[in-house]
């Protein structure tokens, strides 16, 4: 079965400096309808005008991945880090039993826009982790987040993976998964067309349940590059 879930449904928060759109329920937006799928629990689709972010804030008990669209993420924490994250590449923070982070527009001058997805841990407390990694924009699939971290993919606290889809010069392509796992499309950019029938472009979702393999086409001539999410 395949549920959409479009753009222009979910929530939405302006405060001015951030422009927020949420795929399921966070801060003051709540529907019971939308509260997370599996293990996944947040999707913003975040836009943060310059030199300004989210101040100081604390997680704990959470898998947080952002992947920058545009611009540059100022990230600094508790734990010591103090790094930059560009478009392209993705960071995986485990809060564990405890993290302070700040995330701030690192330009005064461009804006920044970029995807903060949390994901429940299936392991609570322990010592808070960073991990950062670009991997590319190849063509196909490509693995990003397991749960063992295999062939140097970022390692969650999750019986999950992330696997990052493009689609430029090829048209198709078939994930080939499993019935008794489900599964969640977030489409970053682009047109595509899900398993024949289901339509989905930017900022649109799919949560997919009791089916094997995922058939994507592109619906144009533009690239298109989509999240897909393995979860239990």
């Amino acid at each position: 079965m395949i549920t959409l879930r479009k753009a222009q449904d979910r929530g939405h928060a302006n405060f001015g400096w951030l422009d927020s759109h949420h795929t399921f329920s966070f801060g003051h937006y709540y529907d019971p309808a939308h509260m997370g799928f599996s293990q996944l629990r947040v999707i913003n689709d975040d836009t943060v005008t310059p030199s300004m972010g989210f101040e100081t804030h604390g997680h704990r008990d959470m898998e947080i991945i952002s992947l920058v669209t545009q611009g540059v993420i100022a990230h600094k924490d508790s734990a010591g880090n103090i790094r930059e994250l560009p478009a392209g590449e993705y960071q995986l923070m485990s809060a564990g039993s405890g993290i302070f982070h700040s995330e701030f527009n690192a330009s005064s001058e461009e804006t920044l826009k970029f995807l903060q997805i949390w994901i429940q841990p299936n392991q609570k407390g322990g010592s808070p982790g960073y991990q950062q990694k670009s991997f590319g924009e190849e063509e196909g699939f490509t693995t990003v987040i397991t749960a063992d971290g295999k062939e140097d993919t970022l390692q969650i606290k999750q019986d999950m993976q992330l696997i990052q889809l493009i689609l430029e010069d090829a048209q198709k392509a078939t994930w080939q998964g499993d019935a008794n796992r489900n599964y969640y499309v977030h489409l970053v950019e682009g047109s595509i067309t899900l398993n024949g029938e289901h339509q989905l472009t930017k900022g649109d979702g799919a949560k997919i349940e009791s089916l094997a393999d995922l058939h994507f086409a592109k619906s144009t001539d533009q690239r298109a590059k989509a999240l897909i999410f393995d979860l239990p």
